[in-house]
């Protein structure tokens, strides 16, 4: 008789963190799941009030958790998380993306258990989040940049109740939010419409001559339309006021951080755009020199970034970058790096991963702002940009910025352009190397010029 082939059950990996649970969070009821041999009821279902939260913990001490893996689900996680740091658990906040469930049935109970065998095995990774301090610099920078959003869309509702009366005054001078614009609108506002008389608080940098702001004055005023446009300015003013209180609560938080240098010893080295006040939305008080006594260098040297720019990277990631190993690891979580796929021994993408992260979209606006850099990095940016495009340029501009950073930040030195002028200057040598030899190829010479002598 032919033998039956014995039927065997796959081998499944080991066990590596037996003391782990795993969470599935919603907007109403939490989903935990431990280990089957620490309960009679492996899985539970917890409500979301704060009594249920502790009561959630106060279980998982009695089923011996030591670490717990749960999905970053919108801001839902953010209070259980802090009560479980609070009792002393290890927290493993997870990307949903890396823990997608097998094919099949799919339920919270499953989701839970799901996510408590892969911790078990060892196969997840937890989330860089930053210290609690910085956390907190995070949630006021993050709340900051929804006020200036708000106060951008009243902006836009100025500008438009001044097209309905075919007033240009916001086309004829720079910002509507200036001295000279707002002194304007409140003249208006306050009745005045000769336009010779609102032409006169016209302040002095105005490139616009006075005639043609008076003529860009003249209009059909409307009461709805000066209705409209006077609560639009009051909002945006609101909005300001905001943000203001905004800057002096950061201005409180960051005298409590710990200085790595001292200002008054080391003073900051000269700034390398030299503003009489801040400008547009940048904070009123010297957020730069807090900066560089609690990162203990001048990130502000680097061409492309300002203090803006600065404080994002500090609130996003902190001064402490021991979490990436190296520099590529830091580009690759901001996602600024080529996401190569390869199969078959053949490259199928080299596309940058989707990712939506508030640091590497200010590494790319400072990147833009490189176009016309004087620096080695300008020069680089122009020569990507002529190479392959805008977009891409940017991107490897970014990436670069954000290796800078992180080398700054780890080894605490003062940014020197040597490396990057070296590299310009190799680069112009190859670049005339090869105009050589493309002109020898066609019979003819390259002749450098020589400097005109000077007419006395």
């Amino acid at each position: 008789m032919p033998k039956t082939r014995r039927r065997t059950r796959p081998m499944l990996p080991a066990v590596l963190h037996p003391d782990t649970a795993g969470i599935d969070i919603g907007a109403t009821e939490i989903y935990v799941a431990v280990p089957p041999d620490r309960d009679e009821r492996s899985v539970r279902r917890f409500a979301v009030f704060t009594e249920d939260l502790h009561a959630l913990a106060d279980w998982l001490r009695l089923c011996g958790v030591q670490s717990i893996a749960m999905e970053s689900t919108g801001v839902y996680w953010i209070p259980l998380f802090q009560i479980l740091e609070a009792h002393g658990f290890e927290v493993c906040l997870v990307n949903a993306r890396h823990v997608k469930n097998v094919p099949g049935r799919k339920s919270d109970v499953q989701d839970c258990q799901w996510l408590q065998y892969l911790h078990s095995v060892g196969l997840l990774r937890g989330s860089f989040r930053p210290p609690d301090q910085v956390c907190v610099l995070r949630t006021l920078l993050r709340h900051r940049d929804s006020l200036i959003q708000m106060a951008a869309s009243h902006v836009q509702r100025i500008q438009k109740a001044l097209n309905q009366m075919n007033l240009q005054l916001h086309h004829v001078i720079s910002d509507i939010t200036g001295v000279t614009g707002l002194a304007i609108l409140d003249a208006i506002l306050a009745g005045e419409r000769d336009p010779h008389t609102l032409a006169e608080f016209r302040n002095p940098h105005i490139k616009a001559s006075k005639d043609v702001i008076a003529k860009a004055l003249v209009g059909d005023y409307r009461r709805e339309h000066l209705f409209t446009l006077n609560q639009s300015l009051a909002a945006y003013r609101h909005y300001q006021t905001l943000i203001t209180a905004v800057d002096a609560e950061v201005e409180t938080l960051l005298v409590h951080f710990d200085s790595r240098i001292d200002p008054t010893i080391n003073p900051p080295p000269p700034a390398t755009t030299v503003h009489r006040k801040p400008r547009g939305n940048e904070p009123r008080f010297d957020l730069r020199t807090e900066l560089y006594r609690i990162l203990g260098v001048d990130l502000t040297q680097v061409p492309g970034l300002n203090s803006l720019n600065v404080y994002t990277a500090f609130a996003e990631v902190g001064s402490d970058l021991s979490r990436f190993p190296t520099h590529k690891h830091f580009a690759s979580w901001l996602g600024l790096c080529p996401d190569n796929r390869v199969s078959g021994g053949k490259v199928l993408s080299v596309r940058t991963r989707h990712v939506k992260h508030r640091l590497a979209h200010a590494l790319r606006l400072a990147a833009q702002s490189l176009l016309r850099s004087a620096s080695a990095l300008g020069a680089f940016y122009r020569r990507m940009r002529a190479k392959l495009g805008a977009p891409k340029a940017i991107t490897a501009a970014a990436h670069k910025l954000a290796r800078i950073i992180y080398h700054l930040l780890t080894t605490r030195t003062p940014y020197c352009e040597t490396v990057l002028a070296a590299h310009d200057i190799e680069y112009k040598r190859r670049f005339e190397s090869r105009l050589r030899r493309q002109a020898h190829s066609l019979g003819l010479q390259l002749v450098p010029l020589t400097p005109k002598p000077s007419v006395s």
